[in-house]
């Protein structure tokens, strides 16, 4: 993963360069490792790169043989392999993942990102046309926004995090996920058009069980490609162990089906998956997992059983509740929002990354997704039909990019660690998204509990001659989000500190610059104080979405999953 930006039709590109080079570096923390730039024309790219594929020559902007074309790319493209394959005629200069995207723009046009299988935000720019365009991953794994200013109406700007925008641009957009901007007819197009996108159709294929497990195990594959120390976070819920425990075992099987000779040859070095499937990787031939709680947290308890039992290399780190409050300006800063659930959830992950960045690690897989995708939070429970349980679960799935995919992307690569996330697989979705939600409803007197088909497909139960994934009671342990099992006093201690931050004559007297978004809580409206100290531009607010649970489903205004009806109730730590 990297940290892109760029500007297009500047009136006086070479006077701008210093400034872009400023902008840029403000997101240096998502790429540490170089930085790069290319100006031509009236346009410049510039790239802040976190090496973990083509590590020698993986150095971008890239420029094609002929250079007229030039890419800077923010990602990574799993099936970089294939795409070689079938552009032979291309003259490769380096062994990136994100190379071949410049032959496929070439080959279909803009169609191009259709044809990437990958978390992706890019900017090529086309010199012989003068022409830029820009694509962002389908589900919006990959942050990037789009800004323009009314004092220069023909210069777009794009960007991996909108404090780059904020000096230049007063009309600023997150960038869709599944769309393509193209310059030469200045519009934002959908290219990802899967049928399941249709809030209204509600679909009704079998499901199948096999076809679950065998598509999220490709899917972790695809994404252990590294030439880099990789890891797993793991906080011991269904999801993350699920992945973590794949992962363990994708690692064993490629070094074990990894040659001596191979580890030097140039085909080890293209990360990947080839035509026949297997894993091409140079990480640790074991798996590290990471985890982070306040003390006797209920997720380290849970982290630490399933790391004994997939045999990971585990660190656990703990934190207070002190340090966790002091890095909450931090935390705002790099998230760029103010949503209650994306901030409570977002400062344990932005403390673990540091830990993790600091041994030596560049990349981990994570959970994000499966809750969207199998109506995992506890709230769905209250869904009064499948139909609206499957509508809740689309519209979930359509604002990952607001919500826990910002989360992810923002709070790991605040210190130049990339988070990988198999659960929103092209094909995964495709497959999930299509299973009747009959089967999906949480029903706790026939025993079907939340995910209950995700825990199923990996029951082995009745498989005695497959090893089991997970034990027994992490299996079906039930849903606690991020920011509950780290600690259900971290929750506690933000809402008893916004109780004495923010007295009652301050809530009762909201900024009129707020309009209609007035916080309904003094913990929302401590944070969206500190959001506007960080970012005072009104464009900037215009691009968070806040989330609540839904109340026409008689559920609570907190999000957190204590507050939902089924929550069984634990003892607080």
């Amino acid at each position: 993963m990297c940290g892109i930006f760029a500007s297009f039709r500047n009136e006086d590109v070479l006077s701008y360069k210093p400034k872009a080079l400023q902008l840029s570096k403000r997101i240096r923390h998502r790429g540490p490792d170089w930085s790069g730039n290319i100006t031509k024309n009236s346009t410049i790219l510039v790239h802040e790169r976190l090496a973990i594929v083509g590590l020698d020559t993986g150095a971008q902007p890239i420029t094609s043989p002929c250079g007229d074309y030039i890419l800077c790319v923010n990602g990574e493209i799993y099936n970089h392999i294939q795409l070689r394959e079938k552009t032979p005629e291309y003259g490769y200069k380096t062994l990136s993942d994100c190379e071949p995207i410049i032959p496929m723009y070439l080959k279909h046009d803009i169609e191009a990102p259709d044809h990437l299988d990958g978390m992706f935000a890019f900017c090529l720019y086309d010199a012989k046309q003068d022409r830029i365009v820009a694509a962002r991953d389908p589900i919006g794994v990959v942050t990037m926004y789009m800004g323009r200013s009314s004092k220069s109406p023909k210069t777009v700007y794009f960007a991996s995090e909108l404090k780059c925008l904020t000096d230049d641009c007063d009309n600023i957009i997150a960038f869709p996920p599944g769309h393509i901007y193209d310059s030469k007819t200045d519009k934002i197009t959908r290219y990802f058009n899967p049928d399941w996108l249709d809030e209204d159709r509600i679909p009704s294929t079998p499901l199948d069980l096999k076809q679950v497990r065998y598509s999220l195990e490709r899917a972790v594959r695809k994404r252990l490609m590294a030439e880099v120390p990789y890891g797993v976070l793991l906080s011991g819920g269904l999801d993350s162990s699920l992945i973590a425990s794949i992962a363990a075992r994708e690692t064993e099987k490629a070094n074990k089906e990894m040659s001596p000779s191979q580890y030097d040859s140039e085909e080890s070095h293209l990360a990947g998956i080839d035509k026949d499937g297997n894993l091409h990787s140079a990480g640790w031939s074991r798996l590290h997992s990471f985890a982070i709680g306040l003390p006797d947290a209920p997720d380290l308890k849970a982290a630490k059983k399933v790391a004994k039992f997939i045999g990971s290399i585990h660190h656990e780190h703990t934190f207070t509740l002190e340090e966790g409050l002091d890095a909450l300006d931090d935390v705002i800063y790099h998230l760029e929002t103010y949503d209650v659930t994306t901030i409570r959830a977002s400062t344990p992950m932005f403390l673990l990354s540091r830990k993790i960045k600091a041994q030596g690690v560049k990349m981990v897989l994570s959970g994000e997704g499966s809750d969207e995708i199998f109506g995992g939070y506890l709230y769905f429970a209250q869904a009064p039909s499948a139909s609206e349980f499957h509508t809740e679960c689309v519209k979930r799935v359509k604002n990952l990019h607001l919500a826990d995919c910002l989360r992810a992307n923002k709070s790991t690569l605040a210190w130049g660690l990339e988070a990988r996330v198999p659960f929103l697989d092209r094909e995964f979705l495709q497959l999930c998204m299509n299973i009747d939600p009959k089967e999906k409803l949480i029903n706790q007197k026939e025993g079907r509990i939340e995910k209950y088909i995700l825990r199923k497909a990996f029951d082995t139960t009745d498989e005695p001659d497959v090893q089991p994934y997970l034990p027994e009671e992490i299996l079906w342990r039930q849903k606690e989000q991020f920011s509950d099992g780290v600690g259900y006093s971290w929750i506690d201690g933000l809402k008893d500190t916004a109780d004495r931050v923010v007295s009652d004559e301050m809530f009762a007297a909201p900024k009129s610059s707020w309009g209609d978004d007035i916080p309904t809580t003094k913990e929302a409206y401590w944070y969206r104080l500190k959001f506007d100290a960080l970012f005072p531009q009104k464009t900037v607010a215009d691009t968070v979405m806040r989330w609540i649970p839904k109340a026409d489903w008689g559920c609570a205004e907190d999000p957190s999953g204590r507050f939902a009806k089924i929550h069984e109730q634990h003892v607080d730590n």
